[in-house]
């Protein structure tokens, strides 16, 4: 009898919202890097559109100050009304902003693309892929 292949678990989704490009594609990148599915947006308006669309994620990180209807601060809070099984990670360049987030999770920029990775992969409960850096 031979063994059977395992299927592969479907790679965890992170939808990441920064308005800044280079900051969102290099983080993008970076997860791509750790074996996330990422889905890219340049505000959180468009973040929750996607999600309210019915969007599969299982983690957002968002930035706090940017342009739109709503802020980072604001997506985190009807994140928690609307998803609450969805953790929510909130970055800043302005630490102060990080103080009494409707989120725990908080990270400052300039943030370390490895040591964030490594974040988002504890809070869903994963591992860096073998040979991924």
């Amino acid at each position: 009898m031979l063994p059977q292949p395992q299927p592969q678990p479907a790679a965890a989704r992170v939808l990441v919202a920064d308005d800044d490009v280079l900051v969102r594609v290099a983080f993008a990148e970076a997860l791509r890097t750790a074996g996330f599915v990422v889905i890219e947006a340049s505000c959180a308006d468009e973040a929750l559109g996607y999600i309210r669309a019915g969007g599969k994620v299982d983690l957002v990180f968002s930035d706090i100050q940017m342009p739109g209807g709503i802020d980072g601060r604001q997506l985190a809070a009807l994140m928690a009304e609307e998803h609450p099984e969805i953790p929510v990670v909130l970055a800043s360049g302005e630490t102060h902003l990080g103080a009494g987030a409707p989120t725990r999770l908080f990270v400052a920029k300039p943030f370390s693309l490895e040591h964030t990775v490594a974040l988002l992969l504890s809070l869903l409960g994963l591992r860096l892929p073998e040979g991924g850096s």
